[in-house]
């Protein structure tokens, strides 16, 4: 594997590739750090001393995930790429549910440009409302569970400087989402995928410290020996896949002669991927939105069955149900609207292809749908355990909060990498080199 990464360096335009990916996640890692206008970065540090960062997101946990911990900092990416991955989950359901939105997905790379600028418009309205939203409950104090007193890290309140703190945040955005894409098109992987990972990878080292100081060696290493079993576990399951024989029937066109090969529909045991993880995780969170909208009334019984059953730290039973019966739900819808038998069935009947022992057309479809349920089942409980699996083996030993192999963060950083390798081995292959994977 090293020798595939001196080749991969010695090859001038993988390594331009290479270094170019390299070049723009710096200057992102380098715009999480740096505060936004009217924020006193001394101050903001001071504050996040005496609050566990396991508790301290409350409600923007996932973006605070997904940000490398830039939204705790109010830094200028505070947002992260989360308003983008939000937009674009919007715009897959819509595609749906809207016939214009379905015709400009068939049009192919025109519609599709079409799609991506439509995304676009609507990451920059979710970044200003996810911002000014962030920059209010700062100023309550809220954000960090009135650990800290608000003037002392936003010295100035007046509306000027919160317009301005808006502005700067959802440009950090729009950059994001710029750097995202010169990714994709001019370095390795994408390039969305690779900021995320980056981030979630920048949190590694400060998460694994505080285990270490606050646990103990003993429940340090039994916690990176968990996370390196889980990490293979997952492996295992996103590279597990169903490969259904397709045959493709000779045809004369002129005088040429077409058809004849077999290839095989892959279909993945994780067919949905981290969306469901994603899905649940929102949805749970709009019980904590509830109580700060509310306030924080111990009198009210809306806000006490709330803090009681769906806190922010998934500690209670009623919680972990939920959130696993959702993500298995949301498993199935994803995969059902991504997904359509009837058209990969019409597809292949339109180019003579069909699958060995089932009639084309209808009967066809039925089968890959058969085949689906049967997939989607296992992986849709193999997400419910994995999202899980954190809080109930980690959530006695009170490290939970601080560990950094959860379900969401394992499987992101589980797919992008095997996604960025398997790029790098086909680049290397071209030129008749081995790969990573032998």
């Amino acid at each position: 594997m090293l020798r595939a990464f001196v080749r991969a360096f010695r090859t001038p335009d993988l390594r331009n590739k290479l270094l170019f990916t390299i070049f723009i996640l710096t200057i992102f890692r380098l715009g999480s750090v740096i505060p936004a206008p009217g924020i006193d970065n001394a101050a903001i540090k001071q504050c996040l001393q005496g609050v566990q960062a396991g508790d301290s997101a409350g409600l923007y946990s996932l973006i605070n995930l997904f940000s490398g911990g830039a939204l705790l900092q109010l830094a200028v990416f505070a947002l992260g790429i989360m308003p983008y991955i939000t937009a674009s989950i919007i715009l897959n359901l819509l595609t749906v549910v809207i016939p214009r939105l379905e015709t400009l997905k068939k049009e192919g790379q025109a519609g599709q440009a079409k799609i991506t600028q439509y995304t676009r418009y609507l990451t920059v309205a979710l970044a200003v409302l996810q911002s000014t939203s962030i920059i209010a409950m700062a100023r309550t104090g809220q954000l960090f569970q009135n650990a800290c007193v608000p003037s002392s890290y936003m010295p100035q309140q007046d509306p000027l400087t919160l317009i301005t703190m808006v502005f700067v945040m959802t440009g950090g955005t729009c950059i994001i989402m710029w750097f995202g894409e010169l990714i994709t098109e001019r370095g390795v992987g994408n390039g969305m995928s690779l900021l995320i990972f980056t981030q979630i990878v920048a949190m590694f080292p400060s998460s694994m410290m505080r285990i270490w100081e606050e646990q103990g060696p003993w429940v340090f290493a039994i916690i990176v020996v968990a996370g390196l079993i889980l990490m293979a576990g997952v492996v295992f399951i996103e590279q597990a896949q169903r490969r259904i024989p397709v045959q493709y029937a000779k045809r004369m066109v002129g005088r040429r002669m077409y058809g004849g090969s077999s290839t095989y529909i892959p279909l993945k045991v994780n067919q949905a991927g981290v969306i469901p993880v994603i899905f649940a995780s929102s949805l749970l969170y709009l019980p904590q939105l509830v109580i700060g909208l509310l306030g924080n009334d111990t009198n009210n019984s809306v806000v006490n069955f709330l803090s009681t059953y769906f806190n922010p730290n998934g500690t209670h039973p009623v919680y972990m149900v939920t959130f696993f019966l959702l993500i298995v739900g949301f498993a199935f819808f994803y995969v059902a609207i991504t997904f359509n038998p009837a058209e990969v069935a019409d597809n292949m009947k339109k180019y003579g292809g069909f699958i060995p022992g089932i009639r084309p057309g209808r009967p066809t479809a039925e089968y890959l749908d058969y085949v689906l349920t049967r997939l989607t089942t296992p992986g849709a409980l193999y997400l419910g355990v994995i999202a899980l699996l954190p809080m109930l083996a980690l959530g006695a030993s009170g490290a939970a909060g601080n560990f950094p192999f959860g379900g969401t963060s394992i499987l992101i950083m589980v797919g992008v990498g095997l996604d960025t390798v398997k790029q790098i081995e086909s680049h290397l292959q071209q030129r008749n080199y081995e790969g990573f994977l032998r």
